[in-house]
C-alpha cells in the first residue's frame, strides 16, 4: 500500500463527508494526500448537490492558516463546502475562558443605577443591585442582599442557569434567552431567599430556594464521599 493511504480516512455519512486526518504525519503531507484521495474518489457533475465535509484533525492543533489551507483545497472540487474543522486540542484562550466559566467570582459592592457587572462563570454578590443597576454571568447568579435592579444569568445560552437572591425584586430578570420583565411569584412575600430557573414550559419562574436541590442536582459540585 502506498503512502497515500496512510494519513486520509474518508466516510460517506448521511450528512456527507467526514475526513479523519492522521495527527502524527506533517500538514504538507496531510494537503498532498487530501488533494490525490479527492481527485481520485470524488467525481462530480456539473448537476451535483453540495457535500457538506467535516474535518477531523484528532490532537493536532491547526494554526488558522492551516485551516485556511484545509478549506481552501477542499472547496477546490466544486460541490463541496466545508462544514466544520474539529480538533481535540485547545487553545489557552479557550482552555482559559473554560476555567473561568467553571469558577465562582465574588464582588462585595452595590451595583448602583446605571452600573454594569458582568462576570464569566458563577457570580457571587455581596451587596444589594438598585434599581437600574445590571449584573450579568455565563453561570448563575446569586446575590447576598436586594435584587432590585437587573439580572442575566446562563447569557452564552445555558437554560439550566438560576438566580438567587436574599430579596428578590427585579425590575428585570433573563436566564439565557427567556426574558420576564415582571416575573411570575410562585410564593408571597417572605424573608426566605429566593430563586429563578426557567420550568419545563420555558418561562422564569420564582421560588423558594430549598426547590434548586432538586431541580438543580448539579449545582452542588463537590464530590461526593463513600
Amino acid at each position: 500500500m502506498g503512502q497515500l493511504q496512510q494519513y486520509v480516512t474518508i466516510k460517506g455519512t448521511k450528512d456527507g463527508l467526514t475526513l479523519h486526518l492522521d495527527d502524527r504525519c506533517s500538514f504538507q503531507e496531510l494537503l498532498s494526500e487530501i488533494e490525490e484521495k479527492l481527485s481520485v474518489n470524488h467525481h462530480t457533475q456539473p448537476d451535483s448537490p453540495l457535500i457538506t465535509v467535516r474535518v477531523k484533525v484528532g490532537t493536532r492543533y491547526i494554526s488558522e492558516e492551516q485551516e485556511e489551507a484545509l478549506k481552501t483545497l477542499i472547496r477546490k472540487k466544486k460541490n463541496l463546502v466545508v462544514g466544520s474543522i474539529d480538533s481535540e486540542v485547545i487553545t489557552k484562550e479557550h482552555a482559559e475562558l473554560l476555567r473561568k466559566q467553571a469558577e465562582i467570582t465574588s464582588v462585595c459592592k452595590m451595583i448602583r443605577s446605571g452600573q454594569v457587572l458582568q462576570v464569566e462563570g458563577d457570580l457571587l454578590l455581596i451587596g444589594d443591585v438598585n434599581p437600574g443597576g445590571t449584573v450579568i454571568a455565563s453561570g448563575n447568579i446569586f446575590v447576598m442582599g436586594a435584587l432590585r435592579g437587573s439580572a442575566h444569568a446562563g447569557v452564552h445560552g445555558n437554560n439550566e442557569a438560576v438566580i438567587a437572591a436574599s430579596v428578590m425584586k427585579p425590575s428585570q430578570l433573563k436566564i439565557s434567552n427567556v426574558i420576564n420583565r415582571a416575573p411570575d411569584r410562585l410564593v408571597e412575600d417572605s424573608n426566605d431567599m429566593e430563586c429563578a430557573y426557567i420550568d419545563e414550559d420555558q418561562q422564569i419562574v420564582i421560588d423558594r430556594l430549598q426547590v434548586l436541590s432538586n431541580l438543580r442536582p448539579k449545582l452542588t459540585r463537590l464530590e461526593r464521599g463513600m
